[in-house]
């Protein structure tokens, strides 16, 4: 978590920050719930554990330097903890009793999840990229303001 925040600061972006991040769950989340031992079982929960609660901050960063204005960005922090509340409850019904010990609904719905955040993040970035570009050029304006730039 703080070496994305690091890097997210150091270099000015969050989405390949998120993407990277995303990888990382998706590698533990197979070796989490097909995995054999219980040490490598273990090395995926920490894997999922490290690339899942890492992009929490960095998702919040990401929203909120894309978002102008004070009201409009509090507005869009608190859905998305919302929603990120929302995802907690839906847990306890896709992670159900009967499919232990290897929960293979839920590990395929965070897989998925995961897959959903590196696509979402990859059409924002390319929406953000060509209106960064477009502004530059003083074709477009972003969010009202003429110095206001995504960050990618």
């Amino acid at each position: 978590m703080l070496a994305s925040a690091y890097l997210g600061d150091r270099f000015q972006v969050r989405g390949p920050i998120l993407i990277v991040n995303s990888l990382i769950a998706l590698i533990g989340l197979p070796i989490m719930g097909f995995a054999k031992s219980s040490a490598a079982r273990y090395f995926g929960v920490f894997l999922v554990t490290a690339g899942t609660n890492a992009n929490i901050p960095t998702a919040l960063a990401y929203q909120a330097n894309n978002v102008r204005g004070q009201w409009k960005r509090a507005l869009c922090s608190a859905l998305f903890v919302g929603f990120g509340g929302m995802g907690g409850i839906s847990g306890g019904t896709i992670f159900r009793a009967q499919d232990k010990p290897r929960y293979i609904p839920g590990i395929s719905a965070a897989i998925a999840c995961n897959c959903l955040v590196i696509v979402s993040v990859l059409g924002l970035s390319g929406y953000f990229y060509r209106a960064n570009r477009q502004a530059d050029k003083g074709r477009k304006i972003i969010e009202g303001s003429e110095t206001f730039r995504y960050t990618l």
